[in-house]
């Protein structure tokens, strides 16, 4: 680890197929928008001399997954993976998008990864979606370390942030927090910001210092041993009590020293254990330095401390019909599992899916068995396929450096696999299995669209599906109500990429409009009506006349007809055909254009022509009734109503019950969540919540979030029917 002796990197960095599980690290960056990931990773690359001094591939470009529309975007919007080689290891780092938005890619790199890297800038701290994912990693036990990064800013203080991050991240136990280095300041410069210039070794007591631009060791003169002791002898105390070593704490409480080597030995253990947390700086290389402040370090403790593949527990594996299936975890002569984390469109190449293999062997010209369930909500349809993949790389940059396999625990991009969506499972033709998705967060943000002219709409669709098919966490919905396209998304941002996606990559232009809910129509009182439909103009007639009597119902009943005409006023041939203008003309509504809902209609008179009578006169004649019973009766407009479930801070919680009242909300319950946190419960009108997903993270600062359910229609209030019966009529 760190303080171990300084390790020779690898192959200059270069990608190449891993030969077993115990060579290879998967590691996931984590932290919020602008807390330094990419530039730590370009530093990781250049230290591990897969990039040149200027901090770009050897064949042009940046080493991370370059991206036009995060270019305009200024901001990272989706998973990407740089392999690295260092000291014998090949380190898989996952850089994830920092923005809300984006969750998904960042559920998919935790998924892939089997450690995480939390990047906490000293100048912004830790915001509380970072908090959150740190929960989610510590109920799965992920093991974790903490970067500081942007000591060079003015007023940034390592040791403070050290200590937010113990009371951010270590709220069961704070000593597990701890740093393994303290910052080597050099000389104050003329504003007084004394820049940090190295490192100093906890438990090796030596400096690292990097103001040459690479590492050079040394020892610490008497005058600087005493300024680490109070620090070296907590994070000694912290390593010794989650020693697997019952007797370590007793000796050293004894006064005996505790060897450097057996330190290192246990604090690896605890690290790839996930109980105890290090906390190390990094800065990026200045102009002409090979080596950036902390990359060796970190290196070294990813390689050392970080668990291999072979550890962690393999996601559950069943057949596609659901039958468990015992997979040994990480064989690479085991049978293929192997999951597309990622999916990308590559105009040139195709379609390409960064996958991770679980077991098994992939190799290139093989084929695989595709299998996708379980997203058929978000338009995803179940897939069984067989499909030959093309070649396997890894990516540097632009490039795709071509692989010869992929081993189980190992990473790589897979060309022409046309039916594989993120989230699918990858395995042998003749034994197909299926992995347990990970937990994809619920896009709640409604994005309508329509094309823009006649040729985008025969692009549409095809564009769509593609773009669903990259990211899971997105909604396609053909709303049969209102008859809109909508994309369901997680924000703002999350559709204004999907927007710029479908016009830059699939030559689809789109206009958005105005979403709208499914609204619906009911009688408030009894009324009655006479549809009386007669035609004689020459030739065969038309001749139909029949009364009903319409009623409300409770909630949920639909349309109910009954028949109770005498006497054979009307044929028992042509009761049907009322029934079938009543039920088509309470499809369209009768007022605002809404499916009117829940009344009973009953049949009670009419007339009928021996000749003239028919289907459809007796069809049109059953409508103008509905339509004149509906003109003499006070119509309530029904809205639909949804169950909201907010999980937000208690700090928060007030603000929040604050603004669902706001919104007509009505809170019927609320709940300790643990943690700091509360459950909130309300019914709120789905047309008051449209934006929710975006005023909920405004509000909350980021740290709540919710769910909804459909659960009801009700009346609306009459200010606001009216409004909406203005506009239906206004509208062409």
């Amino acid at each position: 680890m760190g303080d171990k002796a300084n390790a020779h990197p690898g192959a200059a960095g270069r990608a190449t197929a891993a030969d077993h599980p115990a060579s290879v690290r998967n590691v996931v960056l984590v932290g919020h928008s602008g807390s330094g990931k990419t530039t730590l990773v370009e530093a990781l690359a250049l230290t591990a001399g897969a990039v040149n001094r200027a901090g770009r591939v050897e064949d042009g470009g940046t080493v991370s997954d370059y991206d036009e529309i995060e270019h305009r975007q200024q901001r990272s919007v989706q998973l990407s993976l740089v392999p690295v080689e260092w000291g014998g290891y090949k380190i898989n780092v996952l850089d994830t998008p920092g923005y809300a938005d984006f969750v998904g890619e960042l559920r998919a790199g935790l998924r892939a990864a089997d450690a995480a890297l939390f990047v906490v800038s000293a100048s912004d701290g830790v915001d509380g979606s970072t908090r959150m994912v740190w929960e989610e990693c510590a109920a799965v036990g992920m093991p974790r370390a903490i970067v500081i990064t942007h000591l060079e800013a003015a007023r940034a203080d390592f040791d403070e942030m050290t200590r937010t991050c113990a009371e951010a991240f270590g709220a069961d136990d704070p000593d597990a927090v701890l740093p393994l280095y303290l910052p080597l300041h050099g000389a104050p410069g003329p504003d007084g910001h004394a820049p940090v210039t190295g490192l100093i070794g906890l438990l090796s007591q030596k400096l690292y210092d990097y103001s040459s631009g690479e590492r050079k060791e040394s020892e610490p003169g008497p005058d600087q041993l005493p300024l680490i002791e109070e620090a070296r002898n907590r994070l000694i105390e912290g390593i010794i009590s989650e020693s697997e070593d019952e007797t370590l704490m007793d000796r050293y409480l004894g006064g005996e020293e505790i060897d450097f080597k057996t330190l290192v030995q246990d604090l690896e253990r605890a690290v790839a254990r996930g109980v105890f947390f290090p906390v190390l700086a990094a800065a990026p290389a200045a102009d002409g330095a090979r080596q950036g402040l902390g990359t060796v370090e970190l290196l070294e403790l990813v390689t050392g401390g970080f668990p291999t593949p072979l550890e962690p527990e393999t996601p559950q594996v069943t057949t596609p019909d659901g039958k468990p299936r015992e997979i040994k975890a990480c064989d690479p002569d085991g049978p293929l599992v192997a999951e597309v984390v990622k999916t990308a469109s590559d105009p040139y190449v195709g379609r390409i899916s960064l996958v991770r293999v679980f077991s098994g062997t992939l190799r290139p010209d093989q084929t695989v068995h595709v299998s996708g369930h379980g997203l058929a909500d978000r338009g995803h349809e179940d897939h069984d396929v067989d499909e030959r993949i093309g070649a396997l790389s890894a990516p540097f940059g632009k490039q795709q450096r071509v692989l010869s396999h992929a081993i189980a625990g190992d990473m790589a991009c897979v060309a022409k696999l046309n039916r594989a969506e993120t989230g699918d499972t990858l395995s042998a033709k003749d034994d197909p299995l299926l992995m347990e998705p990970w937990e994809m967060p619920d896009p709640l943000l409604p994005l309508a669209i329509h094309a823009h002219s006649k040729a985008d709409e025969d692009k549409l669709s095809q564009g769509l599906s593609r773009l669903v098919a990259e990211d899971p966490t997105m909604r396609l919905e053909q709303n049969q109500d209102t008859h809109q396209v909508v994309l369901w998304c997680l924000g703002e941002a999350h559709a204004d990429v999907a927007l710029e996606r479908l016009r830059s990559r699939y030559g689809v232009q789109v206009d958005v409009v105005p979403h709208k809910v499914s609204l619906r129509e009911t009688f408030a009182a009894k009324s009655a009506g006479r549809g009386r439909h007669v035609k004689q103009s020459g030739g065969h007639g038309q001749y139909a006349i029949c009364e009903i009597e319409v009623e409300p119902l409770p909630g949920g009943s639909g349309i109910e007809f009954v028949d109770k005409v005498v006497g054979g006023a009307v044929p028992r041939q042509f009761i049907p055909s009322v029934e079938k203008g009543v039920r088509a003309q309470a499809a369209k509504g009768v007022a605002a254009g809404y499916p009117l809902i829940d009344v009973r209609v009953t049949l009670l008179d009419g007339k009928a022509h021996s000749v003239d009578s028919s289907d459809a006169a007796f069809q049109t004649a059953g409508a103008l009734a509905l339509r004149e019973a509906a003109a003499d009766a006070k119509i309530h407009l029904l809205e639909p109503v949804a169950e909201v479930s907010v999980l937000v801070g208690d700090d928060y919680v007030g603000a929040v019950m604050s603004d669902l009242s706001g919104r007509r909300g009505r809170v019927v319950g609320t709940e300790q969540a643990g943690g700091g946190r509360t459950l909130v419960r309300a019914e709120v009108p789905e047309i008051e919540i449209d934006r929710y997903a975006v005023d909920l993270r405004s509000l909350s600062h980021g740290t709540a979030r919710f769910s909804r359910r459909y659960t009801r229609h009700e009346p609306m209030p009459a200010h606001i029917a009216e409004k909406i019966r203005e506009q239906a009529q206004d509208s062409p």
